[in-house]
């Protein structure tokens, strides 16, 4: 005759689906992370916070950027664009999102000599704090402009 389950074997056949959804977790953690789309609220504050100070100027307190920002000013530079669904950042990546701010709208990322007013903030914002920013960006962003981002950038 075969005997009930002990306390031990039901523990130990407990652990695995619990370990299987923490590891999983941990995962998405770590993937979410990389895509700048952060969820921890810490990141995401310090996202709203330094993108007030150094990008709100520009590209608008609702990221809906300066107006007529598809059309060039008279001294060549495109005005800021906006951040939110309305404009393009969602269709660019977020290592090249990342290379923008820190490092300009520079070769590779743009011809030689490109009239822009973005700034470079590598020296001024760290690595962490240009993903905050653009976590905060991206959470603003509609379920069906990040499934659109999904299937645009295959990820």
């Amino acid at each position: 005759m075969e005997q009930p389950p002990t306390k031990p074997s039901i523990a130990r056949a407990l652990w695995w689906p619990l370990a299987a959804v923490v590891a999983l977790a941990l995962a998405a953690s770590v993937l979410l992370s990389g895509l700048g789309t952060s969820t921890s609220s810490a990141d995401l504050a310090t996202g709203e916070r330094l993108y007030a100070t150094h990008c709100a100027a520009c590209h608008g307190t609702d990221l809906a950027g300066q107006p007529d920002w598809r059309r060039r000013k008279a001294d060549g530079k495109l005005p800021a664009p906006p951040h939110d669904d309305s404009g393009h950042t969602w269709h660019h990546d977020d290592a090249l999102l990342f290379d923008i701010v820190k490092h300009g709208l520079v070769p590779p990322r743009a011809p030689a000599d490109y009239p822009t007013d973005m700034p470079v903030y590598a020296g001024v914002l760290s690595d962490a704090e240009i993903h905050a920013v653009l976590a905060f960006i991206a959470s603003h962003w509609s379920d069906e402009v990040r499934e659109m981002r999904r299937q645009r950038l295959g990820g």
